[in-house]
C-alpha cells in the first residue's frame, strides 16, 4: 500500500501546501493511519543561507542535551518551536524545534559532510529523538498519523515551496513511530517509499562504511543515504546512481551497445551492495531536482505527468487528476527507468 507523492514547478515558483495534501488526500484509502509526512522545498528564504534542523524533541532534557553538543559545533542563528496547529486532532507527542544553523570552523566545501556527522552523532548520542531534516531552505514535517491529520497539526497549509513531496504509510514489517514516519531526510535529499527494501541490512552495512548510522528503524532510511552518498560524494549523474539502486538484469545489459554495457557492468560491481531488492516506488527530492523511479521489475506503482512548467509523480493517476485535471502528458514510467525534473528544465 502506501502513496506517495511529488510536485515541482520547474521555474522555481512556489505552490501553496495545500495542493499536496490535496493529492495525498486523494488516495486515503492506501493508508492505515501509522505514518503520514511532507517535505517542502523554497519554505524558509529569509534562512535560505543556512542549515534548518528539524528536530522531534520528548521532553525538555533530550532538547538540552542536543543543544549543547550543538553549541560545540555550529552557531545558532536562530531557533524555535515549530508552529502547531492547537485543537488539532493529532496531539503531538514531541516537542518539535526548528534550528537554522552555521557549521563553526570548516570550509564551505566541508559543511555538508560536518552536518553529517553533526547528525549522525546526535542521533547516536541522544536517544529517543529524531532529526527530520538536515537541509537548507527545506524541511521535513512527518508523525504518526494519516497525511490530512499531519498536514493539519504542522499548518502545512500554511507553507508555500516550489517541490512538495508527501507520503502516507501502510507500515508492514517496521513500527509506526513519528520519527519512522516519511519522508526520510539527510542534507536536501528527501525520500517518500511505497514498499520494501529487502537487501536493507545489506544496504545498512555498506552505508556504516561510509559514516551514515540507520538509526530510525525503518527500510527506507537507507535510499537517503545512499543518493547522498553516490551522487554529492561520489559525483555519480543522477541517472546513474538510479542504475545502481535498480540496475537492469545482467540478460538486458549483454543487449546493450558496448560503451553502455561497460558502464552499466562497471556500476554494478562497483557499488553491488547499493542495489535496492524488493518491491519499491519512491519520489526524491533534493534542491533542485525531483525524481521518480521503481524497482527494475515494477512490483509498486508509479504514474508521472507535466501541466506546462508543472511536474507530478504520484502513486496513483486519480491523486495527479485531483490537483491537474488535464495534464498535457500523462504517462507510467517503464520498470527501474528514473523520471527526472529539474528546476530551470535542465
Amino acid at each position: 500500500m502506501c502513496g506517495i507523492v511529488g510536485i515541482l514547478n520547474e521555474l522555481g515558483e512556489v505552490i501553496s501546501g495545500k495542493m499536496v495534501i490535496q493529492a495525498t488526500n486523494a488516495m486515503e484509502y492506501r493508508y492505515n493511519g501509522l505514518g503520514g509526512g511532507f517535505a517542502g522545498y523554497g519554505i524558509y528564504p529569509e534562512h535560505k543561507e543556512f542549515y534548518a534542523l528539524h528536530i522531534l524533541f520528548p521532553d525538555r532534557e533530550r532538547r538540552n542535551k542536543v543543544e549543547e553538543i550543538l553549541l560545540e559545533n555550529v552557531k545558532i542563528v536562530h531557533d524555535e518551536k515549530i508552529p502547531i496547529r492547537e485543537g488539532s486532532p493529532l496531539s503531538s507527542k514531541y516537542i518539535p524545534w526548528r534550528y537554522f544553523i552555521d557549521p563553526l570552523n570548516t570550509s564551505p566545501e566541508n559543511s555538508d559532510d560536518a552536518i553529517i556527522e553533526l547528525v549522525m552523532h546526535i542521533s547516536s548520542e541522544v536517544k529517543d529523538i529524531a532529526i527530520l531534516s538536515s537541509g537548507k531552505n527545506m524541511g521535513v514535517f512527518k508523525a504518526t498519523g494519516y497525511p490530512r491529520e499531519v498536514a493539519d497539526l504542522f499548518k502545512i497549509d500554511e507553507y508555500n515551496a516550489y517541490l512538495w513531496i508527501g507520503h502516507g504509510r501502510y507500515p508492514t514489517n517496521t513500527p509506526g513511530w513519528w520519527g519512522g514516519a516519511h519522508p526520510f531526510n539527510i542534507l536536501d535529499w528527501s525520500v517518500v517509499h511505497n514498499g520494501e527494501i529487502s537487501s536493507y541490512d545489506t544496504n545498512r552495512r555498506f552505508l556504516q562504511m561510509w559514516g551514515y548510522n540507520c538509526n530510525l528503524l525503518t527500510d527506507t532510511e537507507v535510499i537517503a543515504y545512499v543518493f547522498d552518498l553516490l551522487v554529492r560524494k561520489h559525483g555519480l549523474p543522477l541517472k546513474l546512481a538510479a542504475y545502481a539502486m535498480a540496475p537492469p538484469f545482467w540478460k538486458q545489459i549483454d543487449r546493450l551497445n558496448e560503451k553502455e554495457m561497460k558502464m552499466i557492468k562497471a556500476i554494478r560491481m562497483v557499488y553491488g551492495s547499493a542495489l535496492l531488492n524488493g518491491p519499491f516506488s519512491i519520489v526524491v527530492g533534493r534542491s533542485n531536482v525531483m525524481i521518480g523511479m521503481t524497482d527494475r521489475i515494477k512490483l509498486r506503482p508509479l504514474i508521472a505527468a507535466k501541466k506546462g512548467v508543472m511536474s507530478f509523480l504520484s502513486s496513483e493517476e486519480s491523486s495527479i487528476r485531483s490537483v491537474c485535471s488535464d495534464p498535457d502528458v500523462i504517462w507510467s514510467p517503464k520498470a527501474g527507468e528514473p523520471v527526472v525534473s529539474t528546476v530551470g528544465g535542465k
